[in-house]
């Protein structure tokens, strides 16, 4: 089997145009359109009427957004279980391609699962949510491996900027087109069905996400095998290949001490992206709900669209002073942004103004760090093994992250204290990025 072309501008238009398809996911069911419906549907009885938050399971009462934030870290559990061992078999095999279009399959299906949500079933009503946390996560592994092999290194700030461009882009438009629904209430009043169209929304990711990845499915190459495919048993080969990649990674410095920091500062990063919307709707001094609603979408595409700019001008930051000087920026500019919610941001307008510092190092931050990984990478074809270790990092970041969160929110039983924990995230991988070595690629 040939080595994938570097630099194709057919395989670098297919692999981006994933990021185009999945990103509907983080956004309208993680961010926007699903946090809010949940956090409805535990709040109000069938009439509309208000009623307690606190939700009864398996003997003990939690609050609503606190378990929101237990199914996230148990679904980013799984994905850190399964995401390495599969990459050693996907690596064994040369078959990412495969694993991704099986992870996009779950995840996206999945979504579609979330119309029938049912808070009097909380448990099986959320097993879509955790099905479809783990497609899009999983699939990630096998998407962002390609990355080393299908652009060179001077290409792949630009490419993984123009990849989260993209998802930025798609997903608010998909975005836009449900709140038109929503808001006129469209499918509610069609069918006399309330809250009909944002169940129907949560369907369109599904459609959106699975329809949109077929052409990215098409057109990426299949990737090259490490080993003879027809030797052993795939499950103990992809395993051996596993630990050769851990071996392998205690001799690379700066890619291990990379890890390290992404790993704290992600956490914020990631926690933030979960959490945020049921935040603003708990801690901002709304004038009415109506208001509210209206306020936290804006304040989302907001952050989608900076999130655009952001990716390209950290993408040329890091063109004229260095990855890693780009990313120091980018995670100072979130203690400030963290230290400031905490401290000063009680009113929609100092709602907005943080939003928009948010979209600007989101969608940079992002970026920039999945190409700084990839370039730190030694000379192997083991790359989807490689990133199932920046992946996991990642996830487990994730899952401390928002654990913390709903932990602290439990235990104080306010959410603003928990933005003491993203401040620590983000204090401490500032910190050991000074620690990486300078090299000449960032």
């Amino acid at each position: 089997m040939s080595e994938i072309k570097k630099d194709d501008k057919k395989i670098i238009k297919a692999w981006t145009f994933y990021d185009w398809a999945n990103s509907v996911f983080p956004l309208v069911i993680n961010s926007a359109i699903f946090p809010t419906f949940f956090e409805y549907q535990t709040t109000h009885d069938v009439a509309g009427n208000i009623v307690n938050s606190d939700i009864s399971l398996g003997g003990f009462v939690f609050k609503n957004t606190e378990l929101y934030s237990y199914f996230v870290s148990l679904a980013l559990l799984v994905v850190c279980i399964t995401a390495p061992l599969l990459s050693g078999i996907a690596d064994y095999k040369g078959n990412k391609k495969r694993f991704l279009a099986q992870f996009c399959i779950l995840g996206s299906f999945s979504c579609a699962g979330l119309f029938f949500f049912d808070k009097e079933h909380i448990v099986i009503s959320m097993v879509p949510f955790l099905t479809a946390t783990i497609g899009y996560w999983g699939s990630l592994v096998f998407y962002n491996a390609y990355l080393p092999e299908i652009a060179s290194i001077e290409m792949q700030d630009k490419v993984s900027a123009r990849g989260f461009a993209l998802g930025y882009l798609g997903s608010s438009i998909l975005l836009i087109i449900n709140l038109i629904f929503i808001l006129t209430k469209t499918f509610s009043k069609l069918f006399d069905y309330p809250g009909l169209d944002a169940r129907i929304a949560l369907v369109t990711v599904a459609v959106w996400w699975f329809g949109f990845a077929q052409y990215t499915l098409k057109f990426l190459p299949k990737g090259e095998p490490s080993g003879n495919i027809n030797e052993g048993n795939p499950l103990t080969k992809g395993f051996k290949e596993l630990l050769h990649v851990l071996k392998e990674l205690k001799n690379q410095i700066a890619l291990k001490r990379f890890l390290r920091s992404y790993f704290f500062y992600n956490m914020g990063v990631q926690t933030v992206m979960y959490m945020a919307t049921l935040f603003a709707a708990k801690e901002i001094d709304w004038p009415d709900e109506n208001y509210k609603k209206t306020a936290l979408i804006i304040s989302i595409l907001l952050i989608q669209f900076l999130g655009i700019a952001g990716s390209f001008l950290f993408s040329w930051i890091s063109s004229k002073m260095g990855n890693l000087k780009g990313l120091s920026i980018a995670i100072f500019l979130w203690i400030v942004i963290c230290v400031s919610v905490f401290l000063f941001i009680n009113t929609p307008f100092e709602f907005y103004c943080i939003a928009a510092a948010v979209g600007l190092v989101m969608g940079g931050i992002q970026a920039l760090s999945r190409s700084t990984y990839s370039k730190l990478l030694p000379e192997t074809k083991d790359h989807t093994s490689y990133f199932s270790f920046f992946d996991v990092s990642e996830k487990v970041g994730i899952v401390f992250g928002t654990f913390s969160f709903g932990l602290i929110e439990g235990l104080t039983g306010s959410m603003r204290q928990s933005v003491l924990a993203l401040i620590s995230f983000f204090v401490i991988g500032f910190v050991l990025l000074f620690f990486v070595p300078k090299i000449k690629s960032v």
